[in-house]
């Protein structure tokens, strides 16, 4: 049961207090761009975009991931945006020790802290829906308490009530993108981040997919001192990705090489995807292995799903328009001109390019913007000219975080300059793709963990 304080936080005045903060903060966003856009009033970008983030920084909660995905939705933002956005959840300012002990009682009981050898009081780590102490069990393992914040169902809510408004707007200057499953998505996918019982089962399951990845590592999760607003597992100790920028070759290599795996083995061989590939999501040991963090936005697609994946490279390596068409149609799109699956391969040629030139390479490049932006662009912009023959084009749900995922590793490697063979490596991983060895597969690994939807 929760006391006093908790259901204080619950309250309708919280609501309204935060819908009042959402509506300022996204109201100004929007008055900014559409005066500059409309009645040509110059702005500051970069210094408003700077000022706006930290906004959102300190209001915690679903608004900063919303404001992520925006930045990778073409044109909605000005670049300016789009770039700071990318820096919300690195460094989110975390709640006081007040907060901690109050939330820690209602989770463990009030005699939670003899539960522990030592407790941090300060945080080693806040993000958009909690923050994480370091602390001591009573076995000497070294752990990771990750604690909710207060009222976050509540701030879910009202943010995406935000996010609605905010792509009404949109699309009522850009008819390309039908942006109802983007939000669909979002709004599932943002309240299963608050279920940490769920989340312990996903971190179960990655443990369990990538057993046998000595490059990989996950967290091993500690039940007894768990909840549903308290997820504890052993701390994973290794450095930021950024320090390894200036690292020998080799050494970015073998750290790109195991983030490949980390995020594809799952994908390839079980159909789940880690939606969520932020720099603070994974560090670096000192033998260039990586720690995987962070499994409250983790999607099971259908087997099929994945299947058309590799439908499209291979249409896309023998130019198969038709094979094309059926992969949209396998993730979900509908009723695609020819003019408009000629514009989706300009996307996924971009997308797949890495893994269809056999040679050592680069994945791209990004020259200080947001990766991928001007292909999006201009795909977008072809998209728009063909709505006003046709109608937009309803992105499909399962589509919004593999989009994501792919762009946000990429712009990993791009960040380690890693230079590898991504045709060779890709091939070898799905060389013996069968879909229904991976449905089986699926079904087994879900059913272990109780994941299997009925």
């Amino acid at each position: 049961m929760e006391n006093k304080a908790d259901f204080k936080e619950n309250t309708i005045g919280t609501k309204l207090t935060r819908y009042g903060k959402v509506s300022g903060t996204m109201a100004g966003l929007a008055a900014k761009i559409a005066g500059e856009k409309f009645l040509g009033l110059k702005i500051e970008r970069e210094e408003h975009a700077q000022a706006l983030m930290m906004a959102l920084g300190n209001l915690k909660g679903p608004l900063m991931k919303i404001g992520q995905i925006l930045a990778t939705i073409p044109e909605a933002l000005p670049p300016e945006y789009a770039s700071a956005f990318q820096e919300l959840q690195a460094d989110a300012p975390p709640m006081g020790w007040p907060f901690v002990r109050r939330r820690m009682k209602t989770e463990l009981g009030p005699d939670w802290e003899k539960r522990f050898e030592t407790f941090e009081h300060e945080a080693a780590a806040a993000a958009s829906l909690g923050q994480v102490h370091k602390g001591l069990a009573k076995n000497g393992q070294t752990i990771a308490c990750k604690l909710q914040y207060p009222d976050m169902k509540s701030a879910i809510e009202t943010d995406l009530n935000q996010l609605k408004i905010i792509f009404g707007i949109y699309e009522r200057y850009d008819k390309a993108i039908q942006t109802s499953q983007i939000h669909a998505e979002l709004a599932e996918r943002l309240l299963e981040e608050l279920d940490y019982a769920r989340e312990a089962k996903h971190c179960k399951l990655y443990e369990y997919m990538l057993k046998d990845e000595p490059g990989v590592h996950v967290p091993h999760v500690i039940d007894d001192l768990s909840t549903d607003r308290l997820l504890t597992t052993s701390w994973m100790e290794g450095n930021k990705i950024l320090t390894y920028k200036d690292a020998p070759q080799e050494q970015r290599n073998a750290i790109a090489m195991n983030m490949f795996r980390a995020w594809y083995v799952p994908l390839y061989y079980y159909a789940t995807i880690h939606g969520d590939p932020h720099l603070g999501n994974y560090t670096v040991r000192e033998d260039n292995s990586i720690n995987l963090l962070d499994f409250g936005c983790v999607r099971i697609f259908p087997p099929k799903f994945v299947g058309g994946v590799i439908d499209l490279y291979h249409a896309l390596m023998n130019k198969d328009n038709n094979l094309a068409v059926h992969a949209y149609e396998t993730w979900g799109f509908t009723d695609l001109s020819k003019e408009q699956v000629e514009t989706l391969n300009i996307w996924a040629e971009f997308l797949y390019g890495p893994i269809m030139d056999d040679k050592v390479r680069a994945i791209g490049h990004a020259d200080g913007a947001v990766y991928g932006r001007d292909t999006a662009e201009k795909v977008h912009a072809r998209l728009r000219e063909l709505g006003r023959q046709r109608g937009g084009i309803t992105v499909p749900r399962e589509f919004v975080f593999m989009d994501r995922a792919a762009l946000g590793l990429g712009s990993v490697f791009i960040h380690l300059n890693a230079q590898i063979n991504w045709y060779r490596v890709f091939n070898e991983l799905i060389e013996d793709f069968d879909v229904d060895a991976l449905a089986t597969r699926q079904k087994e690994s879900l059913t272990r963990f109780g994941l299997l939807k009925t």
